[in-house]
């Protein structure tokens, strides 16, 4: 047979293995959940081991449901979320957990526990947080090492190996401590566009100066797609495929999404990724840098050569839209979903694009990413009655979406006024599911929006690291290039300007008043 490409992309929730084939297309598809422990309000931790175990599951069920033989597999990589996992110098389980359980290794991207530590770095005015957007975030990495330090002085000294969550699955892969360039130029503060990409005196002054005896920390990362060495013994059994399996470096997940369906095409300036699932995060590519305030970035070579990238996004989306659920004593699956997202249609039949014209939300329910960089922001409602119906849950879940929507606009707006001529979404992730969101992401923005044809396109743009791992094409840009599938377009709606003009200046609004009154607190 032809050869075949593997990619595991590993989310908040659940691994998710693909296999392709060289021109990208999904052949195969299989997903396992993955545990969350909350020990405590803002703290979210994860079991390493059970990721892996996940991760291994999902591709074994994936390569068996496709037919496809275990020596046809010659290329692998790994996307996850910027979790961290914490491991003892012989590669043990170092608990970061205040509840004390060495399984709970693994600090989730969205744990806030280290606000205290990120306004600390924030505070150092250091140059690196040049590329940050000016402040720090205490979903990066930094401010949550200095918290274990800080609070579990017991499990930092015993830390002797530190991998954002991509980086440890390549490791338990192969075997190889490379770490991504696009992991450590994005979340551990390393600046890949200078000889000397760490700086040392930023970890002194935040009180990390022995990051390096506790990390295994390389000098250089290895750009995406690199190939790391093939597939141990062990691992290979575990994954049902052979040693004869090169791994390609990996990325952070909404970076594979972002080389899933912007990765390959010319005139990027134009285009934004939007991976949207239980948070949303935007990446935007350019040819130059172009660093301003509240902005992510801009990170040099992660994850395309030559290129540098911004990104920004919304810290709980999907998020946001189960707690409102939850709110009103229902359970956030896709049922509920679906029964709400039918009724809002129903009564937007009624009463237009005008229904619950009163009811308006601020979605920073989980702080600001981006374009404000404010970890402290929270969520507003306005407009509330005392109706508790299911109609009622239905207006507000209808709200808090054209919220959501108006939030990227929000980020749109930063970028274009900062050098981009962003006129086309490309739409990938869990939102794509949600119809609502879908038509508003058009209508609330006046984009074009593209959904990829993909399947999966964070599964998708993992796969394009593995081809260029596995030589299937010269570089990765060519694997861009070669392997991006087509998208189903969506125009905003002329008639919806309007209704989405006047509430986006009472998005702003609500804005400034929070600040307002923030102030008199």
């Amino acid at each position: 047979m032809a050869p075949v490409l593997a990619a595991i992309d590993v989310g908040t929730g659940s691994a998710r293995a693909g296999l392709f084939d060289r021109n990208g297309r999904l052949l195969a598809r299989a997903e396992r959940p993955i545990a969350m422990n909350r020990a405590s309000p803002g703290h979210y931790e994860q079991d390493s081991e059970d990721i892996w175990a996940a991760a291994c599951e999902a591709m074994r069920a994936a390569r068996e449901t496709s037919g496809v033989a275990r020596e046809d597999v010659v290329g692998i990589s790994f996307d996850a979320t910027c979790s961290n996992v914490f491991r003892g110098r012989n590669g043990e389980q170092v608990g970061v957990s205040k509840a004390g359980d060495e399984r709970w290794d693994t600090i989730v991207w969205m744990d806030h526990r280290a606000l205290a530590e990120a306004d600390e770095c924030t505070a150092t005015g250091h140059r690196v947080l040049g590329h940050v957007g000016g402040v720090m975030s205490p979903e990066m990495a930094t401010p949550k090492l200095m918290w274990v330090k800080r609070h579990l002085p017991e499990a930092w000294a015993r830390t002797g190996q530190l991998f954002d969550l991509a980086d440890f699955l390549t490791y338990r892969a192969c075997g190889s401590l490379a770490r991504s360039q696009c992991t450590l130029t994005a979340k551990w503060t390393f600046l890949a566009h200078e000889e000397t990409g760490w700086r040392p005196d930023f970890f002194e002054a935040v009180g990390l100066a022995d990051i390096f005896e506790h990390g295994s920390l390389p000098d250089r990362p290895s750009p995406v797609g690199s190939d790391l060495g093939p597939l141990t013994e062990e691992a290979a059994a575990a994954l049902g495929l052979t040693t004869a399996c090169h791994v390609g470096a990996g990325l952070i997940d909404a970076f594979a999404g972002a080389l899933g369906v912007i990765g390959g095409l010319g005139d990027v300036d134009r285009h934004l990724a939007l991976i949207a699932g239980t948070s949303s995060c935007v990446m935007a590519m350019s040819s130059e840098p172009r660093a301003f305030a509240g902005m992510w970035g801009p990170y040099f070579g992660a994850p395309l050569p030559g290129l540098w990238l911004s990104e920004g996004g919304q810290s709980a989306t999907g998020a946001l839209l189960d707690h409102i659920i939850r709110w009103h004593g229902g359970e956030p699956d896709a049922a509920t979903h679906r029964r709400i997202v039918e009724r809002v249609l129903e009564l937007r039949a009624e009463e237009g694009l005008d229904l619950a014209a009163r009811l308006h939300v601020l979605p920073d329910f989980h702080g600001n990413r981006t374009p404000l960089a404010d970890p402290h922001a929270l969520g507003v409602i306005s407009g509330l009655t005392l109706d508790s119906s299911f109609d009622s849950l239905a207006r507000l879940y209808w709200r808090t979406t054209v919220a959501i929507a108006l939030g990227v606009r929000h980020v749109l707006e930063a970028l274009n006024a900062n050098g981009y001529v962003i006129d086309t979404l490309h739409v990938t992730g869990g939102h794509t599911r949600n119809p609502l969101l879908m038509e508003l992401y058009a209508d609330a923005t006046g984009c074009t929006v593209l959904e990829s044809d993909s399947g999966d396109a964070v599964l998708l743009g993992t796969a394009m690291s593995a081809a260029a791992a596995a030589g299937l094409h010269p570089s990765l840009a060519e694997a861009c290039a070669a392997m991006r599938q087509p998208g189903r377009e969506r125009r905003p709606n002329p008639a919806a300007l309007g209704r989405f003009d006047r509430d986006y200046r009472v998005f702003l609004e609500m804005h400034r008043q929070r600040q307002a009154l923030d102030a008199l607190v």
